[in-house]
């Protein structure tokens, strides 16, 4: 079948969630906390500070990273109406404000977004009982063959950045992070980083935080973070020097005896050990093999060491199994680094990448929070206006947020000084687009047709 191809001057809107992102940011205080700065060179700048930030989050949110990008809104009206523009800053302006900014912008950003969770989303959701995870973990952002300021050779053997991220909840909901030079230790500053994250969780939720952290982190300043904002923890031990041969000797006249398969002995158990003068659990898990998963039989038994200090009274599984879905914070880089296109940083300046990486954050949430709003809307729409799932999600991928939600088509029209966006009436998106607007802003809900 070959196609008729013309032309409409109907104004038809492909990118029409930027509606959605709009609603969010104007239910924060963020615009008018951007337009106090006071950045250096700008005293009464044509192009407010709020509004280049603005148009940086609506980029991101359409998983636009470069500055160039926004060269195809500077004539889009919808654009500027969605987000609430004054003005739509062109690829210079964009780039040398968040050059003169500097990250001045970063506790602003991170701060409004706590609220704006706290405001739109449920209570996160608890990883056991009354605990809420606090995930905080560093993933490499693999920048090689640049030059950019800040990128050096990082721990996975590539060029690159190594930011620290904090995940609070089931949900995902980045509460903090912060770019660092790829060389950095991934304990160099992170007492700092864990006592501004737990503060930002706090502002989320009173529920008992779970702070969960890799070995890398094996530091009894961390702990002292952890006891002074009364959460609790698990942190994977760094076994340093500690005899392999020892642990076994340990685990096998204290802890429980697991058999899986042949030549495979698993010990799980408790002990106590001291640190900076005081007794702290540790959870052991011992792997014991004298044959291979593939049935070869090994000339020397393989023994596996994994120990956690913890601060929980739960079984020693329970706190094993707890500490294994620390791995779902994998699932969240992975976004942030293809979803939002965020892994190869637009700029040549260390500070300009951290500002990306704070508007990131905000951008991430937004999403987040569009995403799981989507969930609850098709629970509560009649089964045949609900659009079928593979399977049942607990949580959307934001890359499946972008092109079902943000890239939704709708025709834009505009009659006494009001703005109408009009959907397909069989749009699968189209119904629970128009819920989440209206829970994010209050607007009544207009049925055409």
């Amino acid at each position: 079948m070959q196609f008729i191809i013309s032309t409409t001057d109907e104004v038809l809107i492909p990118q029409a969630g930027l509606g959605l992102v709009g609603a969010l940011l104007q239910d924060t205080k963020l615009r008018q906390r951007i337009d106090a700065l006071d950045v250096e060179g700008y005293l009464r700048p044509e192009v407010k500070h709020g509004d280049v930030v603005a148009a940086a989050i609506g980029l991101l949110c359409l998983g636009k990273s470069d500055f160039n990008d926004i060269e195809a809104f500077r004539e889009d009206d919808f654009f500027r109406q969605s987000l609430g523009l004054r003005e739509i800053p062109s690829e210079p302006t964009l780039r040398q404000r968040l050059d003169a900014m500097r990250d001045a912008c970063g506790t602003i950003l991170r701060e409004e977004s706590a609220l704006l969770i706290r405001k739109h989303a449920r209570k996160p959701t608890p990883c056991h009982g009354q605990w809420v995870a606090l995930d905080v973990d560093v993933s490499p952002f693999d920048n090689s063959n640049t030059k950019k300021e800040g990128v050096s050779w990082t721990y996975k053997k590539v060029n690159g950045f190594a930011p620290i991220f904090a995940y609070l909840g089931e949900e995902g909901y980045l509460v903090h992070c912060q770019l660092r030079e790829g060389k950095q230790h991934c304990q160099d500053g992170t007492p700092k980083f864990l006592d501004e994250a737990l503060d930002y969780a706090e502002r989320i939720t009173r529920a008992k935080l779970l702070v969960r952290l890799d070995s890398g982190n094996d530091a009894i300043e961390n702990i002292q973070v952890c006891r002074k904002h009364k959460a609790d923890w698990i942190i994977k031990r760094n076994l340093r020097k500690e005899s392999l041969e020892d642990w076994l000797e340990e685990a096998q006249a204290h802890g429980d005896w697991e058999f899986p398969r042949e030549g495979k002995e698993v010990y799980t158990g408790e002990t106590w050990r001291e640190r900076d003068g005081k007794l702290y659990r540790v959870v052991f898990e011992v792997i014991r093999r004298t044959i291979a998963a593939d049935g070869q039989k090994l000339l020397v038994p393989d023994i596996e060491v994994n120990t956690w200090w913890t601060s929980l009274r739960l079984s020693a599984k329970d706190v094993i199994a707890l500490y294994h879905a620390h791995g779902t914070s994998e699932q969240y880089h992975s976004e942030i680094k293809t979803d939002l296109d965020l892994e190869r940083l637009p700029s040549g300046k260390f500070a300009t990448n951290a500002t990306m990486l704070s508007l990131g954050l905000v951008a991430y949430n937004v999403l987040r929070l569009c995403g799981q709003g989507a969930l609850r809307e098709q629970r509560r729409l009649p089964a045949e206006e609900r659009v079928p799932m593979r399977k049942k999600v607990f949580r959307r991928r934001l890359r499946s947020v972008i092109q079902d939600l943000m890239y939704l088509s709708a025709k834009l029209t505009r009659h006494a000084n009001r703005w109408k966006l009009s959907f397909w009436q069989n749009s699968p998106w189209g119904a629970t687009w128009r819920g989440l607007y209206a829970r994010f802003c209050g607007s009544p809900i207009v049925r055409s047709g």
